[in-house]
């Protein structure tokens, strides 16, 4: 057995460290599929429990494609793609007023459901032709038209309402 010095500690400590590094950086870099959990006031579910419907990627992909082209506060003026959050709740059979929406770095935000006539409101998957990244507010981004509707949608408490990184909705 080799006697290990200091030094080959120290380059093997290095070299273990910087291929975590790359590791980390192409998990970040990757598309993550695509999942939504919605539960809540909802008359469908996909569990045993009844309490959630649990979409695949296959299933988001199903649904029928919305596109808006806007700005964002984060973006210059692009086109996003997904379905309507109006589509996503007529699949669960939703039944309230508002929707709780959840991301994965655990921020919360409430829109009305109004808000899917009134604006057409898209769960984007992917921005410019391309899949949204963890990186890039993937991957689901709630998409306003903030563009047509400047008055409506301009300001601090519209920029609220674009929600990035979402992974659950719940419906009250």
């Amino acid at each position: 057995m080799t006697k290990m010095t200091a030094g080959m500690v120290g380059r093997k400590s290095a070299y273990w460290a910087m291929g975590l590094i790359f590791a980390l950086a192409a998990w970040g870099a990757q598309a993550q599929s695509l999942a939504l959990d919605v539960t809540g006031k909802i008359g469908k579910t996909t569990d045993a429990s009844h309490g959630v419907y649990h979409f695949t990627e296959a299933q988001l992909l199903a649904l029928p494609v919305h596109s808006i082209t806007t700005s964002t506060t984060w973006t210059p003026r692009s086109t996003f793609t997904g379905p309507l959050l109006a589509d996503i709740l007529k699949t669960v059979g939703a039944y309230g007023s508002e929707v709780e929406i959840h991301t994965l770095d655990d921020y919360t935000y409430t829109v009305p459901v109004s808000d899917c006539d009134r604006y057409g409101v898209v769960v984007a998957y992917s921005m410019n032709g391309q899949r949204l990244k963890i990186s890039d507010f993937g991957p689901l981004f709630l998409i306003y038209p903030r563009d047509a509707f400047p008055a409506d949608l301009a300001g601090a408490s519209s920029d609220s309402k674009f929600v990035w990184q979402i992974k659950a909705l719940i419906v009250k």
